[in-house]
């Protein structure tokens, strides 16, 4: 069907490698046209599924209720910001007490600050409580899809030659990131 609307694919991201993510694009001048965020192994993530411990959270809303909360994976952390344009996330955030494993679909998000650091966050769509074989997998998961990715940043794909370019990726860097993400599910 012409013009069918489709997902972007979520991609499984460490919070280390997203934190080390500062390009944001568009593929093109329309204004409905998605807004990227491009990682140092070549990811370009429109969507991500992230999965990890929720260690805070807190209402920084004044007016209205405006949540932000903490979740770690192995790698490091992801800032979770919901409010009133996610209703859904907000509402669960809002019931929800640390620890807790969640799973969280969203959108990569970064803010530049006045000195010109990029600060990456995620704006939930949908936020779900997981148990530990949940997080285990998508942990391994996500190891693979980040090896995967740093094998390829040798080829001519576009976003890993942009990757390269644009960040000088240390490929071994995100390898052993990956690797000692798997290692951290043996010693738990």
């Amino acid at each position: 069907m012409a013009g069918q609307y489709t997902r972007e694919v979520a991609y499984r991201i460490f919070a280390q490698e997203f934190r080390d993510s500062d390009l944001s694009f568009k593929d093109s001048n329309d204004q409905y046209s998605p807004q990227y965020l491009l990682t140092p192994t070549g990811a370009k993530v429109n969507r991500m599924l992230i999965v990890g411990t929720l260690t805070e959270k807190e209402d920084i809303g004044n007016e209205a209720e405006y949540w932000r909360a903490r979740v770690v994976d192995p790698t490091g952390a992801f800032l979770i910001y919901a409010g009133q344009y996610q209703p859904e996330a907000a509402r669960v955030m809002a019931d929800i007490e640390a620890p807790q494993y969640l799973a969280v679909v969203g959108k990569p998000s970064t803010f530049q600050t006045e000195d010109g650091t990029i600060l990456t966050s995620v704006r939930p769509e949908s936020i779900h409580i997981v148990d530990a074989p949940t997080r285990d997998r998508w942990v391994v998961e996500t190891a693979q899809r980040t090896i995967e990715r740093v094998k390829d940043l040798d080829s001519d794909n576009p976003d890993s030659v942009r990757a390269k370019e644009h960040y000088n990726t240390d490929a071994s860097v995100y390898r052993q990131m990956a690797l000692a993400a798997l290692e951290s599910l043996k010693t738990e």
